[in-house]
């Protein structure tokens, strides 16, 4: 039987074998992570090779994504369908071996880890998820949801403020089956960290509330073991283990910045032979060590006995089996549709002039207790971004009965955690707050979207109609930021039925998160015909139409639609044909067959004005170089919103202005 060592060296190998191969790469993170990898890997995770979607199997994240080589070594060698050469093929066109682990491209991975620090928020959400799917769906003597989330970190993750923020609400949520490793090696790029960074990162946890097994050797199979059996009896506090290790271990370049980001050489690497007692080429693995790793046979085991357990669960509980089937393959529910269409009519009937904001809470109203499975959340912003319904219970850590949670003033993490929450699967998570803010959550958003995920952002106080906060509250580049994201749907609307209408897409869009563009200020309602409202799924249709081809055509969205509405009228009356197009999202729009764009915008109609109150650039891609936009090109300012609109053209007279001056 091979030893410990020799177990983790293949990881080692393997690891930094493929990073040579590459000539690209980190070596230094899994030849410092190897043993608690076997320690974890080996011992502990309940996972299925040969199902890599079993729904109460234990998450892994590798928040450190760099050191993402270990993680593939590991997956291959304990039988996910990741083969020798697609290590071989570490970093190249088209392989399943990214330089970071990717969502969707290798079997096993469980999170695009990408920037340091949205790993473990991201696992928060995930130990968020298996917490709330327990407490609604166990029942006595029936435990179908019993898995745990296990995170490797590195100093970077433990510098990056996300860090603070998701590990903070973790703690308060009391998240016991969240256990995070950290690689406590004291490197990074710049060198050693303690100029920078040398803060009590146990101290740290324990005040969030965290149970800390600190000082582990990292290079110790025994005491791994023991610290991981300690973080598994504690089920009321996330465990953090503190695992001291040696960036390089092995190497002539142990305890050295230089073996974090560049390949360690040929001469070095076998010196690491050498001083490992490796004797094996590259990439060759011994049959017993294979065999010692192989976890396809446990795997199956488990499956095979929850499996066993589940059909005992549906015959006591069949109603409740058939929802957590449901809700794991990702599918709504049957009638869902029916009663937002039956809201869709009433709002039409009421025609009510509110904010975007408000129509969205009133979707709500109809869609929490329709569709279970959304969880809703804000930064501490509940009541003034309208995320919170009659219906919302926040969730309460002690007994985890709820479908809410209150994220704190923590945009970064609350983006994070919602794309864990999706990836654990059972859950679409949606929350809110101020479109300003999306910057700081930016980058969370980008990973949703490129992860594929279904997660909802209502991002409200959309324009400089902020009014008085000013400024520093008023976005203007936002909207434009999050249009440029690819695989982000973003949504302005105009009124009640366009936010309904978005919520619909939202929800059936299984492959794209989506963001609503809300206003503060009231809007007011816009008649249409069925067709038009059957029309606004596409994106972008035609609101207002003239007889004949149109001379000019307005492009609006949002708050700035009755503008368009308005000055329309106003050129009718004068005798000019004029179309106004309402685009509540550009992006399904852009997705529609050419005759649909060309029957909207006919190419021969080079008269456009679009008219947004955001950054101006952006809508050249329809109106072209010869059309005008108005919108904004400086920052607001502070003033009540009448004021401003009319600082900033954003004014009947002046939106005529512009246009005339296309009809001369």
């Amino acid at each position: 039987m091979p030893t410990r060592r020799e177990l983790a060296n293949a990881v080692r190998f393997l690891a930094i074998d493929a990073v040579e191969k590459a000539k690209s790469g980190h070596p230094g993170a899994p030849l410092g992570m190897a043993d608690m990898a076997e320690a974890l890997w080996r011992n502990v995770l309940r996972h299925n090779p040969s199902n890599p979607q079993w729904p109460d199997r234990d998450r892994f994240v590798l928040s450190n994504g760099h050191a993402s080589a270990m993680l593939y070594a590991l997956l291959h060698l304990t039988g996910y369908e990741l083969s020798l050469d697609d290590i071989r093929n570490f970093r190249q066109l088209g392989s399943r071996t990214p330089g970071h682990p990717e969502y969707r491209v290798t079997p096993g991975v469980e999170t695009t880890s990408g920037p340091l620090g949205q790993g473990i928020a991201s696992a928060v959400g995930m130990a968020v998820a298996e917490r709330l799917l327990a407490a609604q769906f166990n029942r006595s003597g029936h435990e179908i949801v019993n898995h745990r989330t296990y995170v490797f970190l590195g100093d970077g993750c433990m510098m990056e403020g996300i860090s603070h923020e998701a590990c903070s609400l973790a703690g308060t949520l009391k998240l016991g089956r969240l256990i995070a490793l950290y690689d406590a090696n004291g490197i990074s790029i710049d060198g050693q960290i303690d100029g920078w960074f040398d803060e009590d990162v146990a101290a740290r946890f324990r005040a969030y509330g965290w149970h800390v097994v600190d000082a582990v050797d990292g290079h110790d199979a025994a005491a791994l073991d023991a610290a991981l059996a300690a973080a598994v009896a504690e089920e009321e506090r996330p465990s953090l283990i503190v695992c001291r290790t040696k960036i390089g271990f092995g190497s002539p370049k142990v305890d050295s910045a230089k073996s974090h980001g560049s390949p360690l050489g040929t001469a070095e690497i076998e010196a690491t032979r050498t001083a490992l007692g490796w004797t094996e080429p590259p990439f060759a693995i011994p049959q017993e060590i294979k065999a010692a790793w192989d976890a396809r046979k446990a795997g199956d085991a488990l499956e095979k006995d929850w499996d066993a357990r589940f059909a005992l669960y549906a015959q006591a509980y069949p109603e409740l089996a058939t929802a957590f089937q449901r809700r794991m393959r990702g599918e709504l529910t049957e009638d869902w549709q029916q009663k937002l269409q039956e809201y869709i009519l009433s709002a039409s009937e009421k025609k009510e002039n509110i904010a975007t904001r408000v129509a969205s809470q009133r979707v709500l109203e109809v869609l929490v207790p329709a569709l279970p499975e959304l969880i809703g959340g804000a930064a501490d912003l509940s009541g003034s971004v309208g995320t919170a319904t009659s219906a919302s219970r926040t969730i309460a850590p002690d007994t985890w009965e709820g479908n809410y949670l209150s994220y704190g003033v923590r945009e970064f993490a609350m983006g994070a955690m919602m794309n864990g929450i999706a990836l654990h699967g059972g859950f679409i998570p949606y929350a809110g707050t101020f479109l300003i803010f999306s910057d700081y959550a930016k980058n969370a958003i980008r990973l949703s979207a490129l992860m594929e995920l279904r997660v909802i952002w209502i991002l409200t106080h959309d324009s400089i109609g902020v009014g008085e906060d000013g400024p520093t509250h008023q976005p203007v580049e936002q909207v434009a930021a999050l249009r440029l994201t690819p695989g982000v749907r973003v949504w302005r609307p105009c009124d009640t039925i366009e936010a309904a209408v978005a919520w619909a897409c939202a929800l059936e869009d299984s492959a794209h998160p989506s963001c609503f563009s809300l206003s503060r200020q009231n809007l007011p309602f816009m008649e249409r015909t069925p067709e038009q409202v059957a029309a606004i799924a596409r994106g972008a249709y035609i609101l207002r139409d003239c007889a004949g081809t149109p001379e000019l055509i307005f492009l609006a969205t949002g708050s700035e639609v009755s503008l368009a509405v308005a000055a329309a009228q106003t050129l009718e009356a004068e005798g000019c044909r004029v179309r106004v197009v309402s685009m509540p999202c550009a992006e399904r729009f852009d997705a529609q067959e050419a005759s649909y764009k060309e029957e909207v915008l006919p190419s021969g109609v080079r008269a456009r004005v679009a008219v947004e109150a955001a950054a101006e650039d952006w809508w050249r891609k329809y109106v072209g170089l010869d059309g005008v936009v108005v919108g904004m090109h400086t920052y607001g300012d502070s003033a009540p919103a009448a004021a401003l609109q009319d600082k900033f053209g954003f004014t009947v007279t002046n939106v005529l202005a512009q246009a005339r001056k296309l009809l001369v």
